[in-house]
């Protein structure tokens, strides 16, 4: 697991009412829980940031464990997890542990099964529940977002549809630079169904009736649904697309996640955050993966059998996709939430016998588990969804947990994320290069 978030400060055994002496940490201890190294240590010292006194013998420095914390506090920083030494950043947003995972400290698969999206975004974002609540694209975003997706190649993809709709949406926010939490929630409140709305309706969807869902208050998966499937929609499968959407609105600092939460240290406006955080969501081992195992299970469904497709994948050295996460040692807890779902949809039954085929015969080689791109592949095979709808649906959902992130990094020391590279060019001085012809 790549970080503690929510995990309470230790406290200092001189803290307690009969203590009288302050707790001291050797220069090895104070550098661990701040999760630096001793050089930094001193260099805190001679800025000033940091006291230090000599130890009993003259041998070293000690240093005060309630300023060390005070110090963590301010810079973010933590010890780096002792299995991979990555580095980690304070979060209250979600935990990871036991192979659950918890928005700030509630079970997120059981906030997933009871509320919308929109209600579990809410509650990331603010930590209060608000029953009922739908988020509106204004009409000035959603013309240009349109404008500008409609604009875009036939060939385009959906995640390509998204990042021009954010900045098409940002241009008619001329607000978008108030960083206030209120102004924040107000545009990340009319950005996600900007988004959706802006997507193309699917090829053969049927007219809805009464106008487009978004234009009469509806919830965003059903929103969300027409541009992914030409189905009609019924209640379990958008019920299923709604879990879905809570399920991975967030899951701790995951790439797209960190490169958000660099954008919003150095003060990037919400949509700039989103549009850094939809840049790193397209790689094939991030938000398309899901894409991966869709196709994958669309050719066991064509087969028959898992052995020969599993078969193909070890014999040319891919990754059987779907399976395994290095945060969860048994079953990806929100493919576990979204089967549970899936089981409740007549249509989705060859799916979900062709995904558990998978599981099984990759067993007999390696004890890997589903993880929720598999979850996601039975979802958009079972109901005529393309290949990329997972990952639309997961660029949509964690827009929603890049701005929370992004509100708790507002009020963090500014540009704190800036490591420093460590060079391993020639040593100068090189003499000028010669031009070539």
């Amino acid at each position: 697991m790549d970080t503690v978030g929510g995990m309470k400060d230790q406290a200092a055994p001189g803290d307690g009412p009969e203590a009288t002496t302050p707790q001291r940490l050797s220069t090895r201890e104070a550098a661990e829980r701040l999760g630096v190294k001793p050089e930094t240590l001193y260099a805190y010292v001679s800025r000033g940031q940091l006291s230090s006194r000599r130890a009993p013998g003259g041998r070293g420095s000690t240093f005060d464990a309630a300023e060390i914390d005070a110090l963590a506090r301010r810079t973010g920083r933590r010890a780096p997890s002792p299995a991979t030494g990555d580095p980690v950043f304070r979060t209250d947003i979600t935990l990871i542990e036991s192979d659950r995972y918890y928005f700030r400290g509630v079970d997120a698969t059981e906030l997933a099964r009871q509320y919308t999206y929109e209600e579990v975004a809410e509650w990331l974002w603010t930590g209060e529940l608000r029953p009922g609540i739908r988020f509106t694209a204004p009409v000035e975003a959603l013309a240009a977002a349109h404008r500008a997706v409609d604009a875009l190649p036939a060939h385009s993809g959906s995640t390509d549809r998204l990042r021009v709709a954010v900045v098409a949406a940002a241009t008619t926010d001329p607000l978008r630079f108030d960083l206030s939490r209120e102004a924040v929630l107000a545009a990340a409140r009319s950005l996600v169904p900007t988004l959706v709305g802006a997507l193309p309706v699917a090829a053969g969807a049927p007219p809805a009736a009464g106008g487009p869902p978004e234009a009469n208050g509806a919830r965003l998966a059903r929103q969300l649904w027409p541009k992914l499937t030409a189905r009609p929609v019924d209640e379990p499968s958008v019920a299923a697309l709604d879990a879905a959407l809570a399920l991975l609105i967030d899951h701790d600092l995951a790439a797209s996640t960190l490169a958000a939460r660099v954008a919003a240290s150095a003060h990037a406006h919400p949509y700039a955050v989103v549009s850094a955080g939809l840049g790193v969501l397209e790689g094939p081992l991030h938000g398309a993966a899901s894409g991966l195992a869709h196709r994958m299970l669309a050719e066991v469904l064509e087969r028959g059998s898992a052995a020969p497709v599993v078969a193909d994948h070890l014999r040319t050295g891919r990754r059987v996709p779907g399976l395994g996460h290095r945060l969860y040692s048994s079953e990806d807890p929100r493919a576990r939430a979204l089967f549970a779902l899936l089981d409740r949809m007549p249509h989705a039954a060859a799916a979900l016998a062709a995904a558990r085929d998978v599981v099984a015969t990759t067993a007999r080689h390696a004890p890997l588990h589903a993880n929720v791109d598999l979850a996601l592949a039975v979802l958009s095979v079972s109901c005529g969804m393309p290949a990329e709808a997972g990952e639309t649906v997961f660029a949509v959902s964690r827009t929603a947990g890049w701005i929370a992130h992004a509100l708790e990094e507002y009020g963090e020391r500014p540009l704190r994320m800036r490591p420093s590279g460590q060079y391993g060019g020639p040593r100068p001085p090189q003499p000028l290069p010669i031009a070539t012809k």
